[in-house]
Order: C-alpha cells, then sequence, then structure tokens
C-alpha cells in the first residue's frame, strides 16, 4: 500500500480501534498461483500475540479452508467520504485545487488456521452473534434456536484464525494541509451529515 509519512497510522490502538469498530473485511489468500478474496466479518482478540488474532468462519462448501500453509491479508476499511475542492479556502485565493478522498484502511498480514471443533465453532457463533445483536432492540441468541439446528448449521462451516503477523494501517485526512483547510474540510464534512468526523475518523483534526 503506497504510504506517505503524514498518513501512517502506526499506533496498534488505533489500528485495533478501526479493526473492532469495522469489523468486515476482505481475507486475500494467495495459494497456487490463485488469488482469493473472500468478505466476512472478522472478531480480534487484541490480547493474543504482539499484534491479535482474527477469528471468523466460512462455508465448508468454500475450498479455501483444503488449502494447506495459507500466508493471507485482511483488509479493513473504516469510513471514507469524497472531499469537494469548494469547501478549500484556497478555491477563493487562486482556484488551484482539485478533489480528493479521505478514508482509513488497515492491512493485516499473517497465517490462517483452520478449526473443525464443535465447541470452538459453536463459541465462535455465541461471540460473533452477540457482537452484532447487542445493539438490537431485541438481540437474538444461539439459544433462541433448537440446538440441534445450530449444531447442524456448525457442521456447514469451518473457522478461521488469523495469527496476525504485521499491521499496516493509513489515515488519509489532510494531515498535510494548512490548519485553515483542515478546518474547512472539518467543518465541510460535519455539515455534510458525517458524525464519523466528530471522533476523528475522517479528519485531520483530531486522530482515532
Amino acid at each position: 500500500m503506497y504510504l506517505p509519512g503524514h498518513f501512517q497510522m502506526n499506533g496498534l490502538k488505533a489500528q485495533h480501534a478501526l479493526m473492532q469498530r469495522y469489523p468486515f473485511a476482505t481475507l486475500v489468500t494467495v495459494a497456487n498461483g490463485t488469488i482469493d478474496a473472500n468478505p466476512l466479518p472478522m472478531l480480534l482478540d487484541p490480547h493474543r500475540g504482539d499484534h491479535g488474532v482474527l477469528e471468523g468462519h466460512i462455508a465448508r462448501a468454500n475450498g479455501l479452508w483444503k488449502t494447506p500453509s495459507v500466508t493471507a491479508m485482511a483488509l479493513f476499511h473504516g469510513p471514507q467520504a469524497y472531499i469537494t475542492p469548494s469547501w478549500y479556502p484556497a478555491k477563493r485565493e487562486h482556484g488551484r485545487v482539485v478533489p480528493t478522498w479521505h478514508y482509513l484502511s488497515v492491512q493485516a498480514h499473517g497465517t490462517l488456521r483452520f478449526i473443525e471443533d464443535r465447541d470452538w465453532l459453536r463459541s465462535h457463533v455465541a461471540a460473533l452473534t452477540d457482537r452484532f445483536e447487542r445493539e438490537q432492540t431485541t438481540p437474538w441468541s444461539i439459544s433462541d434456536a433448537p440446538a440441534d439446528y445450530i449444531d447442524g448449521m456448525c457442521r456447514a462451516i469451518v473457522g478461521i484464525e488469523f495469527h496476525i503477523e504485521r499491521l499496516t494501517g493509513k489515515h488519509k485526512a489532510a494531515q498535510h494541509k494548512d490548519d485553515a483547510t483542515q478546518r474547512a474540510v472539518h467543518e465541510g464534512l460535519l455539515t455534510a451529515g458525517w458524525d464519523e468526523v466528530r471522533a476523528g475518523w475522517l479528519s485531520g483534526q483530531t486522530s482515532p
């Protein structure tokens, strides 16, 4: 990934925060000369290893889990927004401005381990469900479904443990621009309804 110094997001805390807030990733693998990309939610355990461990699952019908010695990259994308040059003070001053895009992204590099253990799969599915159901008005739990049905569904999937060996983060948000431009972009995003800017996700005014 092209990564100028002013856009680097090197802090492990910030990288983990993005991965946890935006857990739907693209899992990219290369095996036998073939590139595969599988979109899936991945839960981060930040306390395992130096960089954390990701957990997810794929359909048993997906042949990825039969591939030995898989090296992988998981792509996490945070909020992103088009930046109009109409927000820039320089447009009114000299007009030498162009549009751009603000975004955040984290790339996790590591190796995969595939898991068929029934207890692991059931625990993983329960944790995954709880993560996304907790914001629902009436949260659903796997205990709401018949146990034999859940067991059958678990037999149809294979678990993934992604042991992270390296993380690369990018936070492109006008950090290389002057303060007046950063403030203008910040206000423009707020006016456009981007609530993420209040937490610094899209603005160079603060850091996530």
